[in-house]
């Protein structure tokens, strides 16, 4: 069967099958466990209409436990067993306790895995949100704007495979003697004369120019977000600034700035999150080589590469208990704002 066909057939059954679930779902409820006739027809209807919205999200909570608890429980369960294949093949779990964390802990990648990720989080979501400010500011006051605004929003558009495909063709360095077809080598060689360099391999700084990529992503998330805060700001706020003589700076950092600042935080968290699960450019750039390991690639080395599935899933949840306090905070947030 064509993959596209397969995937038409899919989507097709799934709805379906959604439709009929309520349908079905519906029609028992109604007709057969709470009917609406005889002597106790409106206590039937009230409990009808208590239970029917569990009902509707009967299907997103299964999905949620079956697709989110589940592995959440299987992992924490990996994270404290070995694995191993007895002599007719067959493959036991034994329980070892925190054994896999003490060695995650002995193990120097792990640590380098660490500070890159705290590298990544103090740099990435910084820098981001800043441009992202920047360019949402002054993009509202240029006559072509909404062109601009579409051209620091592409890359969104792109996977962050195909971004670091992208910039790894920018970064890329041929031998001296040949023509350089990475545009950042190209301007280096033309201007100084002296060989090119390999950027992914130049230990500690070549962080950084993977960092360039996530943050050349996530600028244009940023910059649509903080431009809709920006775009509510009261104009009265502003005229008041001007006529009490205020200049374009203050009035940005004094008066633009105090009413977005919940947005710039529920902004610079969600990259947060991101940079905090960034795998992606990472395995495609350099696959953690050359000091650039960090915590996703970590995991997935140790669970594919070494099929070392204890240390594997403690690093997994190590990634999960960096993320849950974040992710409580921006629900509490987004909590107290609908309050």
């Amino acid at each position: 069967m064509h993959p596209a066909f397969a995937g038409l057939v899919t989507i097709v059954i799934g709805v379906g099958g959604c439709l009929s679930y309520f349908w079905l779902s519906n029609q028992f409820l109604d007709k057969v466990l709470y009917p609406a006739k005889g002597p106790n027809a409106g206590r039937n209807i009230n409990r009808a209409n208590m239970i029917r919205p569990w009902l509707f999200l009967f299907p997103a909570l299964f999905a949620l436990t079956l697709y989110l608890a589940y592995p959440v429980v299987e992992t924490i369960r990996l994270s404290l067993t070995e694995r191993a294949t007895l002599s007719d093949g067959t493959t036991v779990y034994n329980f070892v306790g925190f054994a896999n964390y003490a060695q995650m802990a002995d193990d120097p990648k792990f640590w380098e895995a660490m500070f890159n990720n705290m590298l990544w989080l103090i740099i990435v979501p910084a820098l981001s949100t800043a441009f992202g400010l920047l360019a949402a500011q002054l993009t509202d006051r240029i006559a072509w704007g909404n062109i601009a605004k579409s051209l620091i929003f592409m890359p969104m558009a792109i996977s962050f495979v195909g971004a670091a495909v992208i910039w790894k063709l920018i970064y890329d360095a041929r031998p001296a003697d040949a023509s350089q077809i990475g545009v950042v080598n190209a301007i280096y060689v033309s201007l100084t004369g002296n060989d090119p360099v390999q950027l992914l391999t130049v230990p500690f700084w070549n962080n950084f120019f993977l960092m360039i990529v996530l943050v050349w992503i996530q600028t244009g998330f940023a910059m649509v977000i903080l431009s809709a805060a920006l775009r509510g700001i009261p104009e009265e706020t502003i005229e008041a600034a001007i006529v009490d003589g205020a200049n374009p700076f203050q009035i940005f950092f004094k008066i633009k700035m105090p009413q977005i600042m919940g947005t710039i935080v529920v902004v610079w968290t969600t990259i947060t999150l991101v940079v905090l699960k960034v795998f992606d450019i990472v395995f495609a750039m350099t696959n953690g080589q050359w000091g650039t390991q960090v915590l996703a690639n970590y995991m997935y080395n140790q669970l594919f590469v070494t099929r070392d599935w204890g240390v594997g899933s403690a690093s997994a949840m190590v990634i999960m208990l960096l993320v849950t306090p974040i992710l409580i905070w921006n629900v509490r947030n987004a909590r107290a704002e609908m309050r």
